[in-house]
């Protein structure tokens, strides 16, 4: 976008400007806002989502969620549907016809060995608005109803000319940086000329609202996620919004075939619905309705000179999964702290290169796995081009996309370079580029994850009494770098729970360290003792907060 600025406008200071405010745009204002970082988000709309879409939180999303606080109130806002559980594929809902896909998401309780968080049901709808009440809190600066009209960048910052939707008054934004969460058709990718890779449109739906008091009857006990109905002339995808009245219809679009939106009329849409669920007379009434397109595309890289791509304008992905939304939020939380530790004057600006050697690998092997996920469930609509088998052979399984994927290269030290992006399995053993393994912790009579240790610093995990500990406090003091250094043990503040041995669940001996990140990411690890630990650790924390 070339500016192109008018006499007289008002002059807006700010370190980060963030262009769009829907989940990844306000996750971003969360992060930056825990991190004390001032900055202006702009939104040409005049408030948050009104649809129900992009309900499925992962679990390493909601860790996040946990360490920004926010956690509760998201979960209280998805209490209505707290008790839906699994996929559903059948013809139709009459009768007990079709199987589940899966019945629960964490069967046997076994994700707990990984995460004090787990998954949450929760709408976009529900989601957006704690999201911004709660960025708003801290002192974020939000503004709907504002576009952000062109934008120029140098060496120094970027310059941004918005325009206030309801008065038309224009005001300049002068910031350090730029994150564009501005979605997949993001003006701001397209102005900077960045290209995408990945096959493209996969298939287009029309995401139908409509209230049924009889419906719920219809579907009994049977507490799905998502229900695919798979009939011939009425497949789709069926979505509960409260489980009483409220519900979503996803129905295949061709506009490849030249169809239209316009041909989803209330009377077609009703029929539709009735054909699909099963029941010829069923009481339907059509409140809205959205055409969206699943797509495989990653941008060819995810940052130009001062301004960072973030969410669907970096990546699409097939809706299957949730993948998408969550990688995005993922994508928040990774630039949010290395903007803050840039802008704090902990970190070379270097380290803000590694924002796209550690994302990007992770939306290509992330898309790949929701396309194929699209395929094992048979998702409405979508008739993949290449051979089936290919696709759904790539890295089965959901933990190890959602929580086991690894940054091999980035703000990283001994990482090997050739490990996969994403795992067949999930191994959170502590090498460096994986997230950091999750135990429970006993502090002053209070139950805590090692994952409640990291957000604001770098933060160094000893035994009691270790060197290493005397060895951070030098490091810290010789060095403008936030770092906290903790000993884990009998005898110490943070006592593990029985049976539990953190050195060994980290990769280390009792006399080894491990440095964590601000965002969970193990940074490094020295397995054993150190001739001069002090210089040992200098060495990797100046490394690792400078290299590009």
């Amino acid at each position: 976008m070339n500016r192109s600025g008018t006499a007289g406008e008002a002059v807006h200071r700010t370190p980060v400007l963030i262009v769009g405010g829907s989940l990844v745009g306000l996750s971003t204002s969360l992060f930056l806002g825990r991190l004390g970082v001032p900055h202006t988000l702009v939104e040409r709309h005049a408030g948050t989502s009104i649809h129900p879409r992009g309900r499925g939180n992962n679990v390493r999303t909601m860790e996040l969620f946990r360490a920004a606080g926010v956690d509760g109130r998201i979960v209280e806002a998805a209490s209505v549907l707290a008790d839906n559980h699994g996929i559903l594929q059948t013809p139709s809902l009459v009768g007990d016809a079709g199987e589940w896909l899966f019945r629960e998401i964490d069967p046997g309780g076994g994700l707990a060995r990984f995460s004090p968080a787990g998954w949450c049901l929760c709408s976009q709808n529900d989601l957006e608005p704690v999201l911004l009440r709660s960025a708003r809190e801290l002192g974020g600066d939000l503004r709907f109803s504002t576009e952000m009209m062109s934008f120029d960048q140098d060496a120094d910052g970027v310059t941004a000319l918005v325009k206030s939707r309801e008065t038309g008054e224009h005001t300049t934004v002068r910031a350090d940086y730029l994150v564009a969460a501005d979605g997949p058709r993001s003006p701001v990718r397209e102005a900077l000329g960045i290209g995408h890779t990945g096959p493209g449109d996969l298939f287009h739906n029309v995401s139908v609202t409509f209230t049924s008091r009889d419906l719920a009857a219809v579907v009994g006990d049977r507490r799905f996620i998502v229900c695919y109905l798979t009939s011939p002339d009425g497949d789709g995808a069926l979505l509960p919004v409260d489980n009483h009245e409220r519900w979503v219809f996803h129905a295949p679009w061709h506009p490849e075939h030249g169809e239209t939106i316009e041909e989803f009329t209330d009377e077609r849409c009703v029929a539709h619905i009735r054909r699909a669920v099963g029941v010829p007379d069923l009481d339907v009434t059509i409140t809205g309705r959205a055409a969206w397109h699943a797509a495989e595309r990653v941008a060819e890289r995810y940052a130009d000179g001062r301004v960072f791509l973030a969410g669907d304008s970096a990546h699409e992905m097939s809706p299957t999964g949730a993948f998408g939304s969550n990688t995005g939020i993922q994508d928040a939380h990774n630039i949010a702290w290395k903007l803050a530790a840039v802008l704090g004057g902990w970190a070379g600006p270097g380290l803000l290169g590694t924002y796209d050697s550690e994302r990007r690998p992770v939306a290509e092997a992330t898309s790949a796995r929701a396309s194929s996920r699209s395929v094992e469930h048979s998702h409405p609509g979508y008739t993949p081009a290449e051979d089936t088998t290919a696709l759904t052979g790539r890295k089965g399984g959901i933990l190890n996309v959602a929580l086991a994927y690894r940054y091999p290269r980035g703000a990283v030290l001994g990482a090997d370079p050739a490990t996969p992006v994403v795992p067949d399995s999930v191994a959170l053993t502590g090498e460096p580029g994986s997230r950091a393994p999750h135990l429970w912790l006993d502090r002053a009579g209070t139950r805590v994850s090692t994952l409640d240790l990291y957000e604001r610093s770098l933060v160094l995990l000893t035994s009691p009494h270790s060197p290493w500990q005397a060895a951070a406090a030098e490091v810290a003091a010789a060095l403008p770098v936030p770092l906290d250094v903790y000993g884990i043990g009998e005898g110490s503040d943070l006592v593990p729970e029985p049976g539990t041995d953190w050195a060994a669940a980290h990769g280390v001996t009792p006399d080894g360290a491990v440095l964590v990140r601000p965002d969970g990411f193990v940074a490094w690890r020295h397995e054993g003792p150190a001739a001069d630990p002090a210089r040992t650790l200098r060495e990797a924390v100046t490394t690792l907060l400078s290299r590009a």
